[in-house]
């Protein structure tokens, strides 16, 4: 079986188990997942490669503490998120004193109101993240189909159709699967409640 048709689990117990090729394709499947939770949280270039090499060093520690293993995508959603908070704390205590600075009296009020700031995209960023968490483990077939179906511009159904192999009436059919699959999953339910996750895609 090619390793982009095994599902996250599948992943996972083959990585404790010592599978390199496994491991490398965890990191490939949910990097794009790390990278979104750095920028929901402003986090950049070398902030945001050393935040990743956190997360993966600490994945590595606990691969076998993951109770779940198809947990895996909210494990690395939330890691990422804590990672992020204590890289900007840092960042915080990191930078250059300025004896202007009214806050300098008030070290508890200003670590209070970094602490807003950051809170105050938790809520939109837990969303993006569910979203994403979902979207991670859709079957690869799912994916693939969402992205061309929201690809700017718009990508022809034939064309789809051909990328992917698939009929151009089972595509309608398919979309309605993966959105419905999104829609279940207990990330985005959570989250999102009955509201709509993905954008429409035009119809063919």
């Amino acid at each position: 079986m090619d390793r982009e048709d095994l599902t996250a689990s599948d992943l996972v117990l083959r990585a404790r188990a010592g599978d390199r090729h496994a491991w490398d394709a965890l990191v490939e499947r949910f990097m794009p997942l790390v990278l979104a939770v750095a920028r929901r949280h402003h986090l950049a270039g070398a902030d945001a490669e050393d935040m990743a090499q956190t997360l993966w060093m600490r994945l590595v520690e606990h691969l076998d503490d993951i109770h779940d293993p198809a947990a895996i995508a909210g494990w690395i959603a939330t890691t990422a998120r804590h990672e992020c908070l204590r890289t900007l704390r840092l960042r915080r205590r990191t930078e250059p004193f300025d004896p202007l600075d009214p806050a300098r009296d008030r070290p508890a009020e200003a670590e209070e109101a970094l602490d807003a700031a950051v809170v105050d995209g938790v809520t939109a960023a837990s969303r993006h993240e569910a979203l994403l968490v979902a979207f991670a483990e859709l079957s690869t077939r799912h994916r693939d189909l969402l992205l061309l179906l929201l690809h700017d511009p718009p990508v022809p159904y034939a064309e789809i159709g051909r990328r992917l192999g698939i009929p151009v009436g089972s595509i309608g059919p398919t979309r309605a699967r993966a959105l419905q699959h999104l829609r279940e999953h207990p990330a985005v339910a959570a989250m999102l409640g009955d509201d709509a996750v993905v954008r429409s895609a035009p119809s063919p």
